[in-house]
């Protein structure tokens, strides 16, 4: 590749200028990949407490559950009651040029839907376990999703700052070398002409 720019010195400033905006983009992609990285390490900390929760939340939801289906006989007709949720909304929101979600569920406040009279306390703890579990669920798919989509903006970042490195950049430097050789090789033969001449004159 170098062989095929022809040693001028407007093509040595060009040269120089690529390279130096090269090594820019480089530590320019580099910054952005470590803070990609520590956004995600943090969201798979943020991940694993919200799981956590939600294992216990479940945990409790079923007992009290369990309690209610013994006390009350199955259930199944009183939980048809409780309205489908169809309140989560998805928008998004830019890390460092990466589009991640941003979920939303209404904050409706639970009500008593099936009624108190052939119910009990058990079935109202299991209900408001389950809505708690469904909000957690909510932010863990959030958060989830953006770990999958920085991972993948990660991915993208250091291939492109690994072809800066490792072949953009040394083929300027081969380029920046080659010319300033020639250039220095043609100043020492017009300086050895300019010699010879001024013997013969």
């Amino acid at each position: 590749m170098s062989a095929q720019v022809f040693p001028t010195k407007a093509n040595l400033i060009a040269s120089k200028k690529s390279l130096e905006l090269a090594k820019t983009g480089f530590e320019l992609l580099d910054r952005k990949r470590n803070i990609l990285i520590r956004e995600t390490m943090t969201m798979i900390d943020a991940a694993n407490e919200i799981q956590g929760m939600i294992d216990e939340t479940y945990a409790s939801a079923y007992s009290a559950l369990q309690i209610a289906n013994v006390t009350l006989g199955v259930i199944d007709e009183i939980s048809l009651s409780v309205p489908v949720e169809d309140g989560v909304s998805i928008d998004f929101r830019s890390i460092m040029g990466v589009e991640i979600p941003t979920v939303t569920l209404e904050s409706s406040p639970a009500g008593n839907y099936y009624g108190y009279t052939d119910t009990n306390a058990m079935l109202d703890e299991a209900y408001v376990k389950f809505d708690q579990v469904k909000r957690m669920t909510a932010r863990l798919a959030e958060i989830e999703n953006s770990v999958y989509r920085l991972a993948e903006g990660i991915k993208k970042t250091q291939k492109r700052a690994n072809a800066l490195k490792n072949i953009i950049i040394p083929r300027f430097e081969r380029q920046v070398k080659f010319i300033s050789e020639a250039l220095e090789e043609k100043d020492r033969e017009d300086f050895s002409r300019l010699k010879v001449i001024k013997k013969h004159v």
